[in-house]
C-alpha cells in the first residue's frame, strides 16, 4: 500500500481555519492519473494540487476535485506555489511560469514586511457566454426567489480558465438564505451543465471590500461550496468593469470578500487592466500552512 504526504494550506487568508483549504502533494511525478484522483477524493478538499515537471514552463500543476480534474484553480495554484517557495524548492525565483490545462500562466511573488510573501497569478483572457435558462429555476436551485436576482445586470457564464455562472444579487442579506441544490444545476445550466454557480453583489460586510460572493460547486466536482474562489473572482473582476464600472479606462484593483456564510471568510485581490481590445486579469493572495497528513 502506497503512502502519500498531503500538505494542507488555507488560501486567501493568513488565519488557519479561514479562507479556502487546498491539499498539495509534492511527489506528483510518482503518481498515475488514477492515483491523483483517488488522493483528491480521500483528501476531500475542493482542490488538491500536484506540481510536477514541465517541458515548456518552470513547472506544471494539475488540479483535482474529489470528482474530476480541473483545467485551472486559483487557490490550488496559490497553495502549490506557496508550498514550493516556503520549502525552498523554488530557490531565489520570484517570477515563474506555470503550465496548466488552461495554458501557460505567469506567477510572481512579492515579499512582505512580515517575512512572508504574496502571490500574484495571471489568468486567461476573460470570456462571457449567454445564459438562456430559467432565472426562476436558477434562483430556486440556490434557495432564493427570482425577485432576489438583480433587475438589470445580466446572468452570464464567465471564464478566465474555468467556467462559472455569474449571478448578480440585489442585496447582501439574501446570501444568508442561500441553500444550494447542486444536483439541479446541470438541468438548469443547459449551455454548460458542468459549470459552477457564483452569486455576488456589490454590498459587502467589510467596508474596504468591493464585492461579496459565494461559490457553489458543480455536482460533478463532489463538493458543495468553495469557500474563497480565485478563478471566479478573476472573471468577476472582468464582469465588474464590463457591466458595473462605466468609467473604467485603464486599470482597477478590486477586493473580493467570500466565505462569510460558512465561517471561512477570506480576501482575493483582483487586478484588471485594459490591453487594446482585451482585458488582463490577475489575482493576488497568500496562504498559511495548517499541517500535513498521510493518505494511503
Amino acid at each position: 500500500m502506497k503512502s502519500v504526504k498531503v500538505y494542507h494550506y488555507d488560501v486567501f487568508s493568513k488565519k488557519p481555519g479561514k479562507g479556502n483549504p487546498a491539499g498539495v502533494v509534492l511527489n506528483g511525478e510518482e503518481l498515475s492519473d488514477a492515483e491523483m484522483q483517488e488522493i483528491a477524493f480521500k483528501v476531500g478538499f475542493n482542490e488538491t494540487s500536484f506540481p510536477i515537471k514541465s517541458e515548456v514552463a518552470d513547472l506544471k500543476i494539475r488540479f483535482f476535485t474529489p470528482g474530476h480534474e480541473m483545467n485551472l484553480c486559483g487557490h490550488g495554484t496559490m497553495a502549490a506555489v506557496y508550498a514550493l517557495k516556503s520549502k525552498g524548492l523554488l530557490g531565489d525565483k520570484i517570477s515563474l511560469t506555470i503550465e496548466t490545462k488552461s495554458g501557460i500562466l505567469p506567477v510572481s511573488l512579492l515579499p512582505t514586511i512580515e517575512d512572508d510573501f504574496h502571490i500574484t497569478m495571471k489568468q486567461g483572457t476573460p470570456t462571457f457566454k449567454a445564459f438562456n435558462g430559467s432565472k426562476q429555476e436558477l434562483a430556486k436551485a440556490i434557495g432564493l426567489d427570482e425577485s432576489d436576482l438583480h433587475d438589470v445586470l445580466p446572468v452570464l457564464y464567465g471564464s478566465t480558465g474555468t467556467w462559472t455562472l455569474l449571478v448578480p444579487i440585489k442585496e447582501l442579506k439574501a446570501f444568508q438564505r442561500m441553500k444550494p441544490n447542486n444536483k439541479e444545476f446541470p438541468t438548469i445550466l443547459k449551455e454548460m451543465p458542468k459549470a459552477s454557480v457564483h452569486p455576488f453583489c456589490v454590498e459587502t460586510y467589510d467596508p474596504h471590500a468591493d464585492l461579496h460572493a459565494r461559490h457553489f460547486s458543480s455536482p460533478y466536482s463532489g463538493t458543495i461550496e468553495d469557500a474563497v474562489t480565485g478563478t471566479a473572482s478573476g472573471v468577476m473582476g472582468a464582469y465588474y468593469v464590463t457591466y458595473l464600472d462605466t468609467y473604467f479606462q485603464k486599470s482597477l484593483k478590486l477586493i473580493i470578500e467570500q466565505g462569510y456564510e460558512i465561517n471561512k471568510d477570506g480576501r482575493v485581490i483582483v487586478h484588471v487592466s485594459k490591453q487594446k481590445n482585451s482585458l488582463d486579469i490577475e489575482i493576488t493572495g497568500s496562504a498559511v500552512l495548517v499541517g500535513d497528513f498521510q493518505v494511503y
